[in-house]
């Protein structure tokens, strides 16, 4: 069987390519189809595959110009061959799923979003404050054209797997397409206790988006004035960095271990965005630390809080019985997690590191592999049949 991998682009580890990184040992021959690809941006299990780019790879500084060319991207996506395919696994959050399978293959979208910044959280990218004039008027127009291309191009896939409930429900909303839900995975091999003691600091772990909402860390720990270190880039760098009070130390990306050993010290994570999954909440657990977060997303299947939680759909508060591993704040403002951080000082000794951990452990790469192979053979066989 011949199989092809899609991914949106390849320029960096985040949780997606760790996702990517799973589908490429579980598919050991597959070919690998991306829209860009920079050279030693991702790990070596991932650039020793057979790499196809698109046409836009040839753009000059493609590498730090390619989000700008997202009104290019559908057309990018359905040029990529995929002729003599008998499996299509595409690995998508922004336009992967909108490629073209050649006739008679399977189609399966591991979705990890419908495209964030065409829909949900447009304003985010594109809103006053957060992209000048021009950009803003470019986006007013192309974006009706993208929204149509997302859902009509839902029907290329056969199958849809969602990360999140969050994700499901997104798929639902836009696509109008059932979806199976398997979490993405963590590595709780290599995020596992180092015996380091935690340390006095707070942790953040984030690309810097404008939906990441780092700017709340930042005034927040302004406003205490306790010790955050920030690890991550990104195009919100120098606007966080000039807001930032002498407490607050940027580290930019660092190695696994660096980010392992931050973790092993922190007193707890700090996650102010609201997410379709989040990996980095399951890393922080892994190595036995407690999550202070907004209780919205994926975290709400990830983060066990220590108060009962508010679900809209029942109009009841549900209270958890596990043993907690964070705590949640509730609005994306630094006033509600201000408050969460000074609730979590005063229940801080109730957070078992052991307890936290085994939570992590159900996020496994072992069951992610699992259940993706059974997935996609199951439906494999359906077709034969």
């Amino acid at each position: 069987m011949k199989i092809a991998i899609v991914h949106d682009w390849l320029t960096g580890m985040r949780g997606g390519e760790k996702c990517l990184e799973v589908f490429c040992r579980l598919y050991p021959n597959a070919d690998l189809f991306t829209l860009v690809h920079v050279p030693g941006s991702v790990s070596p299990l991932i650039e020793n595959r057979t790499i196809h780019t698109s046409f836009l790879q040839n753009v000059p500084q493609i590498d730090k110009r390619y989000r700008y060319l997202l009104p290019l991207m559908p057309w990018a996506i359905g040029k990529l061959n995929l002729q003599g395919y008998d499996l299509v696994l595409s690995s998508s959050h922004c336009v992967a799923k909108g490629v073209n399978p050649p006739a008679g293959s399977l189609h399966v979208c591991y979705c990890h979003t419908p495209m964030r910044y065409i829909w949900d959280q447009y304003d985010q990218y594109f809103g006053p404050g957060r992209a000048g004039w021009t950009l803003r008027a470019g986006m007013a127009l192309v974006t009706p054209f993208l929204r149509k291309w997302d859902v009509e191009t839902s029907g290329r896939v056969h199958e849809f797997i969602a990360n999140s409930h969050h994700v499901r429900k997104r798929i639902q909303r836009y696509y109008h397409r059932e979806a199976v839900v398997i979490h993405p995975p963590v590595d709780t091999d290599f995020y596992s206790p180092t015996g380091e003691k935690p340390e006095d600091f707070f942790l953040v772990v984030s690309a810097f988006a404008p939906y990441k909402r780092v700017d709340l860390a930042v005034e927040a720990f302004n406003e205490l004035g306790y010790p955050l270190t920030i690890i991550g880039e990104g195009q919100d760098a120098e606007a966080l960095k000039s807001r930032a009070g002498p407490g607050i130390q940027f580290k930019g990306w660092m190695s696994g271990a660096e980010v392992r050993s931050c973790y092993a010290r922190c007193r707890a994570l700090i996650f102010c965005g609201e997410e379709d999954f989040g990996i980095t909440p399951l890393e922080a657990q892994a190595m036995g630390r407690p999550v202070i977060a907004l209780g919205r997303g994926g975290v709400l299947e990830t983060v066990i809080p220590d108060r009962p939680t508010w679900k809209p759909e029942t109009g009841i508060s549900e209270k958890h019985t596990a043993s907690p591993t964070g705590v949640f704040f509730h609005e994306p403002t630094a006033e509600s997690l201000l408050s969460a951080i000074r609730h979590f000082e005063s229940v801080e000794d109730q957070f078992d590191p052991e307890s936290i951990r085994n939570h992590a452990l159900e996020f496994g790469v072992p069951v992610f592999t699992e259940r993706i192979g059974q997935f996609i053979e199951e439906r494999l066989a359906s077709r034969r049949c």
